[in-house]
């Protein structure tokens, strides 16, 4: 965070494509555009939907994985269209709130995370909420939003 000028100078936000996480994104450009930070736009492939023989099958996660960075990419346009000036993107593999936490703010030097609050895929719906980890673990600012 910049202290002289109370603003957060690299926002990262998660997208999954559920309404939620739609808003987090529309939130995290506003504020790149009007603090004049750096977005970091990241997704998580997560390998708990993917069945053993998947998950051996190098073809499968790299397919998986280029799609992801397709859409990845999609998302960059649309910051870029909208305005910001500076967008980077980071991909992961693993569980998304654990990952993010642990591995991606650390290596993006994150210092806002943006999040929404009801992004539930998968299994995942029946274990709690991905966010409420976040927001509990993360060593940096977080913003939910609904």
């Amino acid at each position: 965070m910049s202290k002289s000028k109370n603003t957060f100078d690299r926002v990262l936000v998660g997208v999954d494509d559920s309404d939620d996480a739609q808003l987090a994104f529309r939130y995290a450009m506003r504020r790149c555009i009007n603090d004049d930070s750096t977005l970091i736009i990241t997704s998580i492939l997560e390998n708990d939907e993917m069945n053993v023989f998947q998950v051996l099958t190098k073809d499968y996660v790299h397919g998986e994985r280029a799609e992801l960075e397709e859409h990845i990419r999609e998302y960059r346009s649309v910051a870029l269209e909208a305005g910001v000036k500076h967008v980077e993107m980071f991909i992961a593999e693993g569980d998304p709130g654990e990952t993010i936490v642990k591995e991606v703010i650390p290596e993006t030097k994150a210092d806002l995370l943006v999040i929404g609050s009801l992004s539930k895929k998968g299994i995942r719906k029946h274990f709690g909420s991905q966010a409420a980890y976040m927001t509990k673990y993360a060593p940096i600012s977080v913003m939910t939003v609904r």
